[in-house]
């Protein structure tokens, strides 16, 4: 079958849909990553998909002008529609004893008026398992036998990892060649099998829908509606804890984190503004807003790995517009500068991506943002970056 990108050169060799599954030597070692083109070290591919570090843990990919040539932004599945109240209701009952609900706690001196919603100490460091595991609660045992899939940066892997442990089953997560160590080591140490691939062929496994021929029970970390309404009880803690609440920042990458919480806030507060927060480098969201569709924008270094998705989806689109009021976005300088602010002064350790909300929150004038709420999304975060940011480098 022709791929559909045109100028992308010659088809690579298509992600195995099947695979080991076990977690033996004998079953190929799939606590070992497998990557496509490169031995099995954690040593990131070279070539001309190959990894720019301008400094600890900012990641670039580079040589991706035939792919952003073609820019597909869909795959023809109808627009995500908007989870139900009720969905996020039965979602809150399935996740009770499964992960921790968040308190609101205030951030800065009293006239600041923000506080932070922490993910950082959910089983799996980061919201995720919210979706992740009310996805896998509402399969089938049948479906739960053939074992979970999904893509990921890294942290819905980790999430779809502890839900297979917990179900008793087994997972499978395809990532870029480029995700961070610490978070591939932890998926190894987790018997997952990890495919680690050329961002390319992401793209391509992505777009030609490849997951539809998975054998696994596949899950679409961006589109998937149990997926959605997981993430939702968050907004619905929110609004639980803080009803009045003006403005809630809330990262974005695929999308489904905001869709989620912003839906489920809005049923209930529909004045209170959801500002979607982006990195100079990834701006995907924002400029779709600004040119009316779904659009590609061309990637830089990011310390965000876990929101570096250089476009919008036709998919998920729609429900942004109608959910997200606006776009903060933020340079690196200031995502490290949340990152350092929110381990001095809050103990609390976020990766760039969960430092993102504050970093706009502080960049926004009070009388602009009123009452407001960060989602702090994850830590799972380098040792090296962290302390490199904090100026406490080791020798």
């Amino acid at each position: 079958m022709q791929s559909k990108y045109n100028g992308c050169g010659p088809r690579r060799k298509k992600i195995p849909a099947g695979g080991a599954r076990g977690t033996s030597e004998s079953e190929q070692d799939s606590r070992r990553p497998r990557r496509f083109g490169s031995s099995n070290s954690f040593r990131i591919r070279s070539g001309p998909l190959g990894l720019d570090k301008t400094e600890p843990g900012a990641y670039h990919l580079g040589g991706m002008d035939h792919v952003l040539g073609r820019r597909p932004t869909g795959w023809g599945d109808p627009p995500v529609v908007a989870p139900t109240i009720d969905a996020v209701r039965e979602a809150k009952e399935r996740l009770k004893g499964v992960v921790n609900r968040t308190p609101l706690v205030p951030f800065g001196p009293p006239g600041s008026r923000i506080l932070l919603k922490s993910e950082v100490g959910q089983p799996t460091g980061s919201f995720k398992i919210r979706g992740v595991y009310n996805w896998a609660a509402r399969l089938s045992p049948d479906e739960v036998g053939h074992g979970f899939s999904t893509f990921s940066a890294g942290n819905t892997a980790l999430a779809l990892a502890h839900a297979a442990r917990a179900f008793g089953t087994t997972c499978r997560s395809i990532l870029p060649d480029y995700a961070p160590e610490n978070k591939v080591a932890a998926l190894r140490e987790r018997g997952v099998e990890i495919l680690l691939v050329p961002f390319e062929q992401l793209v391509e496994y992505i777009f030609d829908t490849g997951w539809r021929d998975e054998p696994y029970a596949f899950l679409h970390p961006w589109t998937d509606p149990a997926m959605i309404a997981g993430h939702a009880t968050i907004g619905l803690e929110i609004i639980e804890d803080l009803p009045d609440v003006e403005t809630v920042f809330v990262p974005v990458g695929g999308g489904a984190l905001a869709c989620g919480v912003g839906c489920a806030i809005k049923k209930f507060n529909a004045g209170t503004r959801i500002v979607g927060v982006q990195t100079e480098s990834y701006p995907s969201l924002a400029q779709s807003f600004r040119h009316g569709r779904p659009v590609w924008v061309e990637p830089k270094p990011t310390i965000c790995d876990g929101v570096a998705v250089p476009f919008t989806t036709d998919q998920l689109y729609p429900l942004l517009r109608e959910t997200v009021d606006g776009v903060s976005v933020v340079s690196e300088a200031q995502v490290r500068a949340a990152v350092r602010v929110l381990a001095m002064e809050s103990r609390v350790v976020s990766e760039g991506a969960g430092a993102l909300a504050l970093a706009a929150a502080m960049d926004t004038p009070l009388d602009e943002r009123g009452l407001s709420v960060c989602l702090v999304s994850g830590g799972n975060i380098l040792r090296q970056q962290l302390d490199e940011i904090l100026g406490d480098k080791p020798a």
